[in-house]
C-alpha cells in the first residue's frame, strides 16, 4: 500500500476522540501531537482514512495543538473554509463528490490559500456583523490618510492664494440699464464714488470705532476667528446664514477677494487667505484695506466716499461722533442709514433706521470710551449730540423718472437673485428692462400737465406737498411699461411713489368684494355665487350686521355704523348701481355676508401682496383700508382686463454680469386664478362706472374702458385705476408731511372743497392713456354672461313687476266714482331698468345725486375706537412690488 494510503497509528494517549469511543487514555492527560508533528504524510493537513471512525482518523478530531494556534490558523484559512463550503457534496466535511473521496474528511483543507488583501474589509475570518466592524488598523490608516490629505490641501491652497488689494477692489464698473427696445437708458455705478486713502488720512477715531465695535482683539489675533467660523458653519447646517464671527481681516478678504456668497466653500477659502494676509500684511495695512473697501450705503464704497456722501467732508476731517455713525453703517446700511430704505425693506423706515442708528452710535462711543480710545472729555463731547447725516443726493444720470425706473429694476434684481446690494453696486451688470421710453414720457407729461393746470403751491398752501404715483402694466403679461415715482432724486424726493405703500386705496377695493360675491356667494346663497343685480340698502349711516344677525361692535362696545359721503337716501339698489355711484354701505354689508377672508383671498389671487392688506378684517376692509402700491393695483386690475388671467408684475427681462446671462429672469408665468366670466362681469360693471358713474371723466379717452374711482376719508388720498384690453394703469394722489410722512387732508386742495378719484387722478389717467394707446385698435372686452343668483338683502322690496288695476270703462267720460288704484313696487332707477340685460349695451344714466365726477362714498379714516386698523403713514414699503420676495 502506498505511503499516503497507510492507516495512521492511533494517537498517543488517546484524546477526546478515544474518550468518546470508550477507550481509556493514559493518566498523564498529555495532548495529542499537532498535525504533522511526527513528520509522516499521514499527519499532514487534509489526510483522511476509510477506517471505521466516521470523522476520519482519530488524530483528525483535534488538528491543532492549542486553541490559540487553531484561532490563528482559522484567520489564515478563513477564505479557504468559505471556498470549501461552496465545493458541493464533498465540501466542508467531505462527501461522495468531495476532493477527498467518498469519506467525510474536512474538505476545506483542499482550498488554496488566499492572497492577502490591501484593505481587509469586510474582514476575513469574521462572521455576521463582526465582518463589518473595521479593525483599529483600518480606522487608524484612514484617519492618518485623511489628515495627511487635508494638510496637503491646506498647504497647496495657502501657497496658491494671493493677497487681496484694495486697489483691485476699487476698480468698480458701471451698471447699465436698457429700455425695452434695448437702447441704453442710463449707465450708473460706483466708480465716481470711490477713492482710496492711506491710513494716515483716516482719523484714529474711525479706526478705533471699527475695532471697538467689530473686533476688539484685532491687534492681537492672527486674523482668523476659528470659533466664529464654527458658529457660521453651524448656522449653515441649521439652514441659516453662514455669516457671523468674522474678524476685520476676514471681512477685508471677503470685500476684496471673494464673492459675497454665504457658502461653506467661501468660508474655508476666506480662512486660508486670511491666515496668509495676517502673516504678510501689517495690522495698519489690513485696517486701511478694510476701511477702503467696505460698503457704507448710498452707493458709497470706502471711508472717503462715505465721508463725502454723509457729511460732505473729507475722511480726515471726520469727528469722533461722525465716525461712530459711519461705523454703525457697517452693520448694514439698509437698516442703519437714518434716511431710511423702505424701498428695499418695509422695516427700514426713516424713523426706525434713525432709532437704530442712534442706538448703535451711542453704543459704539461707549465701547470706545470703555476701551480707552476716548478720554472722558472726548466722550462727553461726542455723545452730547447725534450728528445727523445729510440727505441723499442724486448721482450722475439718476434724475427725473430714470431714478425710479432704475430703483424698481434694481429691487427686482435683488429679489430674484442671490446678489447682495453691495455686490450689485460694485457694478458690471447689464439690466434689460420692460420700460418703454415713449410711455414713461407720456405718463410724466400727463402728471405735469394736470399739476400745472390744477395746482398752485406757490399761492395756495393746501396745494403744497401734493404727490402722485402711477404705474402701467400689460394685461396677460405683467410687464411694467411705465411708472411715475415722484419729482425726482434731484429735487430731494427719494421715495418711489409707484412702488411704495401707506396710501389707502379706498373704493378701488370694491371690485374685489364684488368678485368674491360672484365666486363664493353669501351665506344665504352658498355655494352659488351672487348676481350683481342683487339689491342692498344704500342709505347712509347703517348698522352693519354679522352673518348671525348680530350687530358689529366697535372696540368701545358701541354699534358700528357705516357712513357714505353724503346722506342721500338711495334705498335698496343693485350692486351694479352701488358700484356706479361708489356707495359704501352696500359693499360693507356685502363683505360681511360673503366673509372678509374670502375678499382677501380674491385680492391676493389678483396679485395683491399680503403685507399690504389690512390685518384686521373689519367691515371697513371692504372699502379700501389696505395700502397696495400703484404697481400692484394696476397689475390686479389687469387680471379683470385679461378675463381672469394673472401674471406677477416684472420690470427686468434679462440680466448680464460682464456680458454673461444670469439665471432666474424668465418672464413670470401666466395663471388663471379667477373664472373668466367672473372677471368679465366685473369688467362689465366697471365699464358702467365710466359711462354713467363716478369715472365719467375717463369717457374722454374715446374708447372702450373700465375703471374705478377711490377716495378716503378726510381726502387723504384719491385713486383711479382703469384699463383697456391692452393696458392697465393706476394713478394715486395724496399729500404728506415731508418731515414725518404723515398723510394730510386734501380738503381745499386745487381750490375745491375736496379731491375725489374721479377728478384729478382720472384726468391724469385719461391724458396718459390717450397717448399710450394712440394708433392701436379698440379691442373692446369679451361679453359677460349672466352669473349668480339674485339674492336681495333682507328688507328689500319684492322684485315683482308693477301691476296697475283700473276700473272697467263706462260709456261716458265722467269720472269713476272711485279713483283708479295703482299698486306698484318701488320704481327702479334708470340704471336698474336693464335688470336682466348683460354685456356692453346695458348702460344706464346716473340717478339720485350722482355727480359723475366724484365718489359717492369715502373710506373712513380709522380712529382709536373704530374697528379699522390701517395707519396713515406712508413709505413702509410693504405694498411694494417686490416686498418679502428682497421686495
Amino acid at each position: 500500500m502506498s505511503e499516503h494510503r497507510r492507516k495512521p497509528p492511533p494517537p498517543q494517549g488517546g484524546g477526546r476522540a478515544a474518550a468518546r469511543g470508550g477507550q481509556p487514555g493514559p493518566s498523564s492527560g498529555r495532548r495529542a501531537a499537532p498535525r504533522g508533528a511526527t513528520g509522516s504524510s499521514a499527519d499532514s493537513y487534509g489526510s483522511s482514512s476509510h477506517g471505521s471512525d466516521p470523522y476520519g482518523s482519530g488524530g483528525e478530531e483535534r488538528p491543532y495543538g492549542s486553541r490559540a494556534e487553531a484561532r490563528r490558523a482559522a484567520q489564515r484559512g478563513g477564505g479557504r473554509r468559505r471556498a470549501a463550503d461552496n465545493a458541493g457534496p464533498g465540501g466542508r466535511r467531505g462527501g461522495p463528490g468531495g476532493p477527498t473521496g467518498p469519506g467525510r474528511g474536512r474538505g476545506r483543507a483542499a482550498a488554496p490559500p488566499d492572497k492577502k488583501r490591501f484593505i481587509d474589509y469586510p474582514r476575513a475570518g469574521k462572521y455576521g456583523w463582526h465582518r463589518w466592524v473595521p479593525s483599529w488598523k483600518l480606522v487608524s490608516g484612514l484617519f492618518i490618510g485623511f489628515v495627511g490629505a487635508l494638510v496637503a490641501a491646506v498647504g497647496i491652497g495657502f501657497a496658491m492664494v494671493q493677497i487681496p488689494s484694495e486697489n483691485i477692489a476699487a476698480q468698480s464698473q458701471n451698471n447699465v440699464y436698457y429700455w425695452a427696445d434695448n437702447s441704453q437708458m442710463v449707465a450708473t455705478g460706483t466708480g465716481v464714488n470711490r477713492q482710496n486713502v492711506t491710513i494716515d488720512k483716516i482719523p484714529e477715531a474711525m479706526q478705533y470705532a471699527v475695532i471697538s465695535a467689530e473686533n476688539k482683539s484685532f491687534y492681537k489675533d492672527s486674523g482668523v476667528d476659528p470659533m466664529g467660523i464654527v458658529r457660521a458653519l453651524a448656522n449653515m447646517a441649521r439652514g441659516g446664514q453662514t455669516q457671523g464671527g468674522s474678524t476685520i481681516t476676514q471681512q477685508f478678504v471677503k470685500n476684496t477677494y471673494l464673492s459675497q456668497d454665504q457658502t461653506v466653500t467661501r468660508k474655508f477659502r476666506e480662512m486660508f487667505i486670511s491666515i496668509k494676509v495676517g502673516a504678510k500684511l501689517s495690522k495698519p495695512q489690513i485696517l486701511q484695506g478694510y476701511l477702503n473697501t467696505s460698503y457704507y450705503g448710498r452707493g458709497a464704497y470706502g471711508i472717503q466716499a462715505a465721508a463725502q456722501t454723509y457729511y460732505n467732508v473729507d475722511a480726515v476731517k471726520l469727528t469722533p461722533s461722525q465716525c461712530a455713525v459711519l461705523a454703525a453703517l457697517l452693520k448694514g446700511p439698509t437698516y442703519y442709514d437714518p434716511a431710511g430704505n423702505p424701498d428695499l425693506d418695509k422695516s427700514a423706515t426713516q424713523n426706525a433706521n434713525t432709532k437704530r442708528s442712534e442706538d448703535r452710535w451711542r453704543w459704539i462711543l461707549g465701547e470706545m470710551h470703555k476701551d480707552k480710545h476716548l478720554t472722558d472729555a472726548q466722550y462727553q463731547k461726542a455723545i452730547s449730540k447725534y450728528p445727523t447725516p445729510q440727505g441723499r443726493k442724486a448721482t450722475k444720470g439718476m434724475t427725473g423718472q430714470i431714478s425710479y425706473l432704475a430703483d424698481t429694476a434694481k429691487k427686482y434684481v435683488l429679489s430674484h437673485s442671490k446678489i447682495s446690494e453691495a455686490d450689485f453696486d460694485r457694478g458690471g451688470y447689464q439690466i434689460y428692462t420692460t420700460f418703454k421710453k415713449d410711455r414713461v414720457n407720456a405718463l410724466t407729461a400727463a402728471v405735469k400737465k394736470i399739476q400745472k393746470s390744477r395746482l398752485d403751491p406757490k399761492h395756495r398752501d393746501l396745494d403744497k406737498y401734493v404727490q402722485f404715483g402711477a404705474a402701467s402694466v400689460v394685461p396677460n403679461d405683467g410687464a411694467i411699461v411705465a411708472l411715475y415715482g415722484g419729482d425726482g432724486y434731484e429735487n430731494g424726493h427719494f421715495t418711489n411713489n409707484a412702488d411704495t405703500s401707506g396710501v389707502p386705496v379706498g373704493s378701488t377695493w370694491k371690485p374685489f368684494v364684488l368678485a368674491a360675491a360672484m365666486e363664493y356667494g353669501t351665506y344665504k346663497t352658498q355655494p352659488e355665487g351672487l348676481s350683481p343685480l342683487s339689491k342692498y340698502n344704500g342709505n347712509d349711516k347703517l348698522k352693519v350686521l354679522n352673518q348671525d344677525g348680530s350687530t358689529v361692535l366697535k372696540k368701545d362696545g358701541s354699534p358700528f355704523y357705516q357712513r357714505n359721503e353724503s346722506d342721500h337716501r338711495w334705498g335698496y339698489i343693485t350692486l351694479r348701481k352701488a358700484m356706479e355711484q361708489s356707495i359704501n354701505t352696500p359693499f360693507v354689508q356685502l363683505g360681511m355676508d360673503v366673509g372678509m377672508s374670502k375678499v382677501r383671498d380674491v385680492a391676493r389671487s389678483t396679485g395683491i401682496l399680503d403685507q399690504s392688506m389690512s390685518k384686521d378684517l373689519n367691515p371697513s376692509f371692504a372699502i379700501g383700508t389696505s395700502t397696495p402700491s400703484a404697481i400692484r393695483m394696476a397689475d390686479a386690475y389687469a387680471t379683470f382686463a385679461a378675463s381672469g388671467k394673472q401674471a406677477d408684475p416684472y420690470s427686468v427681462t434679462r440680466l448680464k454680469k460682464d456680458g454673461v446671462d444670469q439665471p432666474n429672469f424668465e418672464k413670470p408665468k401666466v395663471r388663471q386664478p379667477m373664472d373668466s366670466n367672473i372677471a368679465n362681469n366685473v369688467t362689465d360693471v366697471l365699464q358702467n362706472v365710466i359711462q354713467n358713474g363716478t369715472g365719467q371723466n375717463a369717457k374722454a379717452l374715446g374708447r372702450t374702458a373700465a375703471g374705478k374711482t377711490g377716495t378716503t376719508d378726510s381726502n387723504k388720498s384719491a385713486w383711479f385705476v382703469g384699463y383697456t384690453k391692452q393696458l392697465s394703469t393706476s394713478v394715486a394722489m395724496f399729500r404728506e408731511n415731508p418731515k414725518d410722512h404723515e398723510l394730510l387732508s386734501m380738503n381745499g386742495t386745487a381750490g375745491v372743497p375736496s379731491i375725489h378719484g374721479g377728478d384729478i387722478p382720472t384726468s391724469v389717467w385719461t391724458e396718459y392713456m390717450k397717448v399710450a394707446l394712440k394708433g392701436s385698435n379698440d379691442l373692446g372686452f369679451p361679453p359677460a354672461t349672466e352669473i349668480g343668483k339674485v339674492q336681495d338683502e333682507a328688507g328689500a322690496p319684492s322684485p315683482t313687476p308693477s301691476v296697475t288695476i283700473t276700473p272697467s270703462q263706462t260709456p261716458d267720460d265722467s269720472p269713476s266714482p272711485t279713483p283708479s288704484e295703482t299698486i306698484t313696487s318701488p320704481s327702479p332707477t334708470p340704471s336698474e331698468s336693464c335688470q336682466f340685460g348683460w354685456g356692453n349695451n346695458c348702460n344706464t344714466t346716473g340717478g339720485g345725486t350722482g355727480n359723475g365726477g366724484t365718489d359717492g362714498g369715502t373710506t373712513p379714516t380709522p380712529t382709536a375706537t373704530d374697528t379699522t386698523s390701517t395707519g396713515n403713514t406712508r413709505g413702509n414699503g410693504n405694498g411694494g412690488i417686490f416686498a418679502g420676495q428682497t421686495g
